[in-house]
């Protein structure tokens, strides 16, 4: 499995996931505050030389009836930049439901709401990284 980082983009705070090192599980990082834009590209330049990121998975805010809105373009201009600014290929990911059942965890674990709102994004990242662990873990019907 190539070596990805998944990301949930919100306008103050962008969630990061790594997969361990079996590629079994996702792991949640520090968030990275979504701005200064440059500020925030410099922080995953570095994190791309620091843990060999082969692709990037965003997360893609599509509504419920799986149709993009205003948000999507912002993610798709976002994820360009990103790209154009580490060298590394974009995955775009449905990421419906990710931040509601991220505050849903949170919140049966017992988080407080101050603590849910610092933690959301990283949970949602992980939820988007585990669900695309588990498409590239099944077997392909190529024969």
């Amino acid at each position: 499995m190539k070596r990805v980082c998944a990301l949930d983009i919100g306008d103050v705070r962008v969630g990061i996931a790594m997969p361990d090192e079996l590629g079994m599980y996702a792991h949640a990082k520090a968030f990275l505050p979504a701005k200064p834009k440059e500020q925030f590209l410099e922080s995953l330049r570095a994190l791309v030389k620091e843990e060999r990121i082969e692709c990037f998975v965003v997360g893609l805010p599509l509504d419920m009836r799986g149709h993009e809105g205003p948000a999507c373009k912002k993610i798709r201009l976002t994820a360009q930049e990103i790209s154009d600014a580490t060298g590394v290929d974009i995955e775009l990911w449905d990421e419906r439901l990710s931040s509601t059942q991220a505050h849903r965890e949170l919140a049966a674990s017992g988080h407080s709401s101050r603590e849910r709102r610092t933690m959301v994004d990283s949970v949602a990242a992980v939820k988007i990284l585990e669900a695309w662990m588990d498409r590239e873990r099944e077997p392909s019907d190529e024969s």
